[in-house]
């Protein structure tokens, strides 16, 4: 079995064409290719902090994970790499910010999966490039093109909000539910009851809309946010800001950078990596959680319904009730240090 994803499959078949090219590689960066495809130079951006552990270890001060690229990130490169994700919006915010950096002439390739809708690279790209098909092969895309014009990237320009009880909530392209609350989160708030007290993790937590919500009718509660993705970071902290909110709110692959215990963990989270179906991040969340809570402290999560979790409940907790559920969505809460059942 390849350890390479179908797009870095597809790029392998142009290997020869990267040998002499300075490069930088973007997007949903899923394998470990950015670090193995021999080049005259090699840089990665990546938003997904749990892409730039596995890429930094090889790469070092060459990969680099923030919000947006800086000057700094893209010098002396030639040739942009973008694996395209899903999300048509973070693409295009991805790449402005790109090519606002990249000196006109620079090589672009572009590479995705078809269901990924990679094909509409062309006309987000239009104004600025245009962009080729050169190669079609594991239901993927390769296109290629040359920056013509720089496009003018403003990030303020990318957010957007939403009214939420008596709550602004600020988006960012990438963050889960960015154009509105989503079904399963408005499950999991209507489980959460006033005078809440203690430490609260929101774990994955988006744009904050669960610890925002929390703080509003539990005004003594602290709060910490963390996730893997930039964008949600940074969106997280807006609507803290915005509501006038304090919290801690930082960069973790679960809970990679996580310390101390809490009284409560709240997550939302997800159970896909790019395209493809993945447990990892849940499962890690739910057996995780036993070294990151309280005696007495539950972790809340809602889920689809049909997703494998009272296993791992149990399994780690002995213990799991349902509190809430719809046709699709499930809230589940553990309590850590209870008997089993």
């Amino acid at each position: 079995m390849s350890a390479y994803m179908p797009a870095s499959e597809v790029l392998l078949r142009h290997e020869e064409e990267f040998e002499h090219r300075h490069i930088i590689f973007a997007g949903d960066l899923q394998d470990m290719l950015p670090a193995q495809l021999t080049t005259a130079s090699t840089r990665v951006f990546t938003q997904q902090y749990h892409h730039w552990q596995a890429l930094s270890k090889p790469l070092e001060e060459r990969a680099h994970f923030g919000l947006y690229a800086t000057a700094e990130h893209v010098a002396g490169c030639d040739t942009l790499i973008y694996y395209w994700p899903k999300n048509k919006p973070e693409a295009a915010f991805q790449l402005e910010n790109l090519l606002a950096l990249l000196p006109v002439g620079s090589d672009l390739f572009i590479v995705g999966e078809n269901r990924s809708g990679v094909r509409s690279a062309e006309t987000v790209l239009e104004k600025y490039s245009k962009l080729e098909k050169i190669d079609s092969a594991r239901r993927c895309g390769l296109y290629h093109g040359r920056l013509d014009q720089h496009p003018d990237f403003n990030l303020d320009s990318y957010y957007n909000e939403y009214p939420l009880d008596n709550l602004t909530i600020k988006t960012l392209p990438g963050v889960f539910s960015r154009d509105g609350l989503d079904n399963g989160s408005a499950l999991l708030l209507s489980t959460l009851t006033p005078h809440t007290k203690g430490k609260v993790l929101d774990l994955g937590c988006g744009a904050g809309v669960l610890a925002a919500s929390l703080k509003q009718h539990s005004p003594k509660v602290r709060l910490w946010l963390t996730d893997v993705n930039a964008a949600a970071i940074a969106a997280s902290q807006a609507t803290l800001a915005i509501n006038n909110i304090e919290g801690d709110v930082f960069a973790s692959n679960v809970f990679s950078n996580v310390q101390g215990r809490f009284d409560m963990i709240l997550s939302n989270p997800p159970f896909h990596e790019g395209l493809q179906t993945s447990l990892e991040a849940a499962n890690a969340l739910i057996r995780g959680a036993a070294n990151h809570l309280s005696s007495g402290g539950e972790l809340r999560i809602v889920a689809n319904a049909f997703l494998p979790y009272p296993q791992a409940l149990e399994e780690t907790f002995g213990n799991y009730e349902i509190l809430a559920q719809t046709g699709k969505f499930r809230v589940y809460r553990s309590i850590w240090g209870r008997n089993k059942r």
